[in-house]
């Protein structure tokens, strides 16, 4: 009988890239409120004038460490900050602390990508395949490492309507795309039919994995669109509006009032502490399988996780979940009305923005002219439709997922495991966490708090 999840990281140290990131904050936070383990090492880098060490203890004063310090008071003890880099050769780190990761690292969590879809490829490149390929050195030297996990993302091979849990070709190698000069790199042609370079880089990094000439014990996990906290570490927990978030966001602000969505095509969002869970059991899983497998058999395990094979929820589902609960409890600081039009036709696109963001936007520039006070609402209405507009593929597309690793994984979970690792979507409440989204939103994007909940409703009615 296989360890427990939490029992296989016991005593165990892990190593976290991405640990300042959405996803990481949640990892880090579960793995050392559920499992005792030795340390934990995250990898961060300054930035924008702040050193990584003001960095991390910035991120660990944040609201959603409260749990954790309350029920582990002493959890930062357990924490060893890496000053690293990924881009950096050798990751930037220093002969110190790169000697302690080879001695005492057991599982690596390889989460850190640029996520920007819109990144310029070169940046994406040394990111996302780079950064990577600078992971994979190191862990080949790690002396005891048991597992390594790779975030990907399950919109990798976009391109194809079916993506199963296995690894497709791209249209250039790593060594092809190392070997570009800054003018064929630049070239729009090179991404074929990816829309993005985020997309089109994380599919090279999965190739480069694929090789696994040193037979390291690696899994790819596959998410798709991550959304906010279902429970752990509490409901409706999120710091950024990526995505879905920021629809909603604009949406119930008034600000939002046309959207390129296909509301019957499916929203494939999942919460991120079922993510984080799910990624957590992956380690499990590849630490078990390379242990008993046999040493030839090196290619990397891929696990697709999604919603909609189990419990699929359309756009327009969501969308409208969001707006019942808009009425219960609407923001205060709505700036107008809740009013919006779907559509995915591009002349429709470009009618209904002029009419609904354009001249609305000028009207309101004008007025703060007139008050003495700097135009904004146009830049912001053209920043907006710009990120609208790269979202456009994942709101009027959807796959056919094939997840049968995950759910083999989930089955072979103990009663135990169940509880504490939960990831499964079947009969999975969407009108529940859609109220959790609504109000997490509420809460941590537009910092509302339900005690003005009366005298929003009585100016909403207004």
């Amino acid at each position: 009988m296989e360890t427990s999840i939490a029992e296989s990281f016991r005593d165990g140290t892990v190593f976290v890239t991405g640990s300042t990131g959405f996803l990481g904050k949640i990892l880090t936070e579960k793995l050392i409120r559920s499992c005792s383990l030795k340390k934990i090492a995250l990898l961060v880098r300054s930035k924008k004038g702040i050193d990584s060490s003001q960095r991390v203890a910035d991120i660990y004063n944040e609201s959603m460490f409260d749990r954790l310090r309350v029920e582990k008071p002493d959890f930062m003890t357990k924490i060893k900050m890496i000053d690293g880099d990924l881009e950096q050769p050798s990751l930037g780190l220093s002969p110190k602390d790169r000697d302690w990761l080879i001695e005492n690292v057991n599982f690596v969590f390889h989460c850190a990508a640029t996520i920007k879809f819109n990144e310029n490829l070169q940046i994406a490149t040394r990111i996302n395949i780079q950064g990577t390929d600078n992971i994979l050195t190191l862990a080949t030297m790690m002396k005891n490492l048991k597992g390594l996990v790779h975030v990907s993302t399950a919109y990798s091979h976009c391109p194809r309507n079916v993506i199963k849990e296995e690894f497709y070709p791209t249209p250039i190698t790593v060594k092809e795309l190392k070997n570009m000069s800054k003018d064929e790199i630049s070239c729009p042609n090179i991404l074929e039919n990816w829309p993005n370079t985020y997309t089109f880089t994380k599919a090279i990094a999965e190739n480069l994995m694929s090789s696994n000439d040193n037979q390291l014990p690696i899994s790819i996990f596959r998410p798709s669109i991550i959304g906010c906290t279902k429970l752990e570490p509490n409901p409706g927990w999120l710091d950024n509006i990526n995505g879905p978030s920021g629809i909603v966001t604009g949406v119930i602000a008034g600000f939002l009032r046309t959207i390129q969505i296909d509301k019957n095509k499916i929203a494939d969002i999942i919460p991120v502490d079922y993510t984080v869970n799910a990624l957590i059991s992956v380690m499990w899983d590849t630490v078990n399988r390379h242990r008993h497998s046999n040493p030839m058999n090196k290619v990397p395990k891929i696990y697709n996780y999604v919603s909609s094979v189990e419990s699929p929820l359309t756009w327009g589902r969501y969308i409208r979940g969001i707006h019942d609960n808009y009425f219960d409890i609407p923001p205060l600081r709505s700036m107008w009305y809740i009013f919006y039009i779907f559509h995915t036709n591009p002349l429709v696109s470009s009618i209904l923005r002029f009419w609904l963001h354009t001249i609305p936007a000028a009207f309101m520039d004008l007025l703060l002219i007139i008050s003495g006070q700097s135009p904004k609402m146009l830049k912001t209405y053209t920043k907006t439709e710009n990120a609208l507009d790269l979202l456009r593929e994942f709101t009027t597309r959807q796959w056919s997922f094939d997840n049968k690793n995950t759910v083999e994984l989930w089955l072979s979970l103990s009663k135990e495991d169940h509880e504490m690792f939960w990831f499964s979507f079947k009969d999975f409440d969407w009108k529940t966490y859609i109220k959790i989204y609504y109000l997490g939103i509420r809460k941590h994007i537009l910092h509302e708090d339900l005690s003005n909940t009366e005298k929003a409703v009585t100016k909403n009615r207004r």
